[in-house]
């Protein structure tokens, strides 16, 4: 993936927003995946669970993320855990991309694409995938509970249309 962002995607964002110097054309920053665990309030395994799918998918250990303050009416109390978050950076990175795009995207049941929507004004783009037994690194048998997953794809580009263009020419499926 990192070899065709070099060889096609920075010539072809240079040309198409005419930019004078290579480091100027747009890249991929960080990916970072966020898995909320809600249902581990009750039942402490699922963290577990968690924690073991999101290394799968990833390929390194995720952090645990903690409640930040009491909530009564969630039975939630301080400090306990209530997600795993992942960062990706470099060759994991546009490795995770490259399935992402490649493999886990095309088998979405009624996959039509994703929105061009979901940027954020700074060139940052956010999707949530209902399930995470879409990747192939999950085994469906061990999974107990299914959960859904955000995926933010931060980059360098400095405006929204900058970031849709970097996506595109890495082969993001969006929506026509």
């Amino acid at each position: 993936m990192r070899e065709l962002y070099e060889k096609s995607a920075v010539p072809a964002l240079k040309k198409r927003f005419s930019f004078k110097n290579v480091m100027q054309v747009p890249r991929l920053d960080k990916i970072v995946i966020n898995m909320g665990v809600g249902k581990a309030v009750q039942d402490s395994k699922l963290m577990d669970e968690a924690v073991l799918v999101m290394t799968n998918i990833s390929g390194q250990k995720p952090v645990i993320c903690r409640a930040k303050k009491a909530i009564s009416n969630f039975k939630l109390r301080k400090n306990l855990p209530i997600g795993v978050k992942v960062t990706l950076r470099g060759t994991r990175m546009y490795e995770f991309f490259d399935r992402l795009v490649s493999i886990t995207l095309p088998r979405v049941r009624d996959f039509k694409g994703i929105s061009r929507k979901s940027f954020d004004g700074n060139g940052n783009y956010t999707f949530g995938l209902k399930e995470q037994i879409m990747f192939a690194e999950v085994d469906r048998d061990k999974i107990t509970n299914v959960a859904g997953m955000d995926i933010i794809i931060c980059t360098t580009a400095k405006s929204d249309e900058h970031g849709l263009g970097l996506l595109e020419e890495l082969g993001m499926p969006f929506r026509k």
